[in-house]
């Protein structure tokens, strides 16, 4: 039902394909998202983000966090247990994961940290200093005027 076409943004743009990327790949993900693990995304300051994810029965050791391609992508895989258990009732969901989150241009990883079931993903946004605002000073050329008199005396 919900049926856009990009085509003329495409065609009277310049520069903004990134944008009409991400719209592209948000209306034609109709499929489900997973809702495993459950995470939080926060805003920690101006340019400053945090990313929780619960990932309670994985140890530092069973997760990994890469950027690739503009794209921040976290996974878990539990390694085989040593001993096997019997459980009576088994809530806590240790399967495999893989979840991506995409990062906007100069937005950068600045640390992982795993405590207490949580993976907390900090994040910053760090705009080059040829793309930040800047003042230009105006010269002030004086003008080579003629004397008050007009003329010489000839």
């Amino acid at each position: 039902m919900r049926n856009f076409d990009l085509a003329p943004l495409y065609r009277a743009t310049v520069g903004f394909d990134q944008i009409a990327d991400l719209m592209d790949r948000v209306l034609a993900n109709d499929a489900p998202q997973p809702t495993y693990p459950p995470y939080n995304i926060e805003k920690t300051a101006d340019d400053a983000y945090r990313i929780s994810i619960a990932v309670a029965g994985f140890g530092a050791e069973d997760l990994s966090v890469e950027v690739k391609e503009k794209a921040l992508v976290v996974s878990a895989r539990k390694g085989d247990e040593d001993t096997p258990r019997t459980y009576l009732h088994r809530g806590i969901a240790t399967r495999a994961f893989e979840r991506r989150f995409h990062l906007a241009d100069h937005v950068r990883v600045v640390g992982a940290t795993h405590t207490d079931g949580m993976l907390h993903i900090d994040l910053k946004r760090e705009i080059p200093e040829a793309l930040k605002p800047r003042r230009i000073e105006i010269a002030s050329i004086k003008p080579v005027g003629q004397s008050i008199e007009g003329h010489a005396n000839a």
